[in-house]
Parts: C-alpha cells; sequence; structure tokens
C-alpha cells in the first residue's frame, strides 16, 4: 500500500492513510517506507475499518456530487473486487427505480471487478460523458 499511496501522491491526487497506534512505527517504515499524505492514527483495526468506510463513501458520493454539479466531466470509477460493494450498488440502484436518482446520474458511476475492466470502461464512458456535455 505504501507504493500505491506514494504513484497516487505523485500523481497529484490526495491520500489518507489510517495507522494503527498500537504498530510499533519503525516496523510501519520498514514495510511501506516513508508515509504519504495525510495520515490519521487509529487504535486499533476496528476503528481503522471504520474510518476507512466512512472516509471512502463520503468520498465517493463527494465526487459524485460534483459531476452533478458540473464541477468536472469524468465519469467515476469504483473497483468492486469479489462484489464488495454489491449491496451499496443494489442501493443505488433501487434510488434510481424509486426515481431519487436520474439514470443519467446513476450512469456517473462506473464499476468493474478488475483494474483493467474498469480502465477500459472509465475511458468508455469519458468519451460519453464529454460528448454528452458538449
Amino acid at each position: 500500500m505504501g507504493v500505491v499511496s506514494q504513484i497516487v501522491h505523485q500523481g497529484g491526487c490526495n491520500v489518507l492513510g489510517l495507522n494503527n497506534y498500537l504498530s510499533s512505527f519503525s516496523v510501519i517504515y520498514f514495510i511501506i517506507g516513508t508515509t504519504t499524505g495525510h495520515v490519521k492514527p487509529v487504535i486499533d483495526m476496528h476503528q481503522r475499518k471504520t474510518k476507512m468506510m466512512r472516509e471512502t463513501l463520503e468520498e465517493l458520493f463527494e465526487v459524485i456530487s460534483w459531476a452533478q454539479l458540473g464541477v468536472h466531466v469524468k465519469p467515476v470509477g469504483l473497483l468492486n473486487v469479489n462484489g464488495y460493494y454489491n449491496h451499496l450498488l443494489s442501493m443505488i440502484d433501487k434510488a434510481v427505480q424509486d426515481e431519487f436518482i436520474k439514470p443519467f446520474d446513476r450512469n456517473i458511476l462506473v464499476t468493474a471487478s478488475t483494474v483493467k475492466e474498469l480502465i477500459n470502461k472509465l475511458e468508455v464512458s469519458d468519451s460519453v460523458c464529454l460528448m454528452k456535455l458538449s
């Protein structure tokens, strides 16, 4: 994860790290190297998972809302490994069905189960987004 966060940070994106207080910082440094981005300490793995879920979902929906408001014209990718986000996606699809979310807005969120598939879908969706907004 250290290498991934460093590459993401070098690419100009924000990085959030949640480090366990109980872990030895020298061990963490040995495994991942220098920390990158904003680091928040947590007490245990339960708190880490809770914060990560809260932060991740908040940021996901924030970026989607920016697209709805026209702040950017890019699709938003969600890597759904082993169906982890299936329940979330079902809830979103139910909101479309109940007309709380417009179908066009639902298409802002692009999902796939592999990185390669997600990149391919994002490239196609990016072209479609730009054409619709032109």
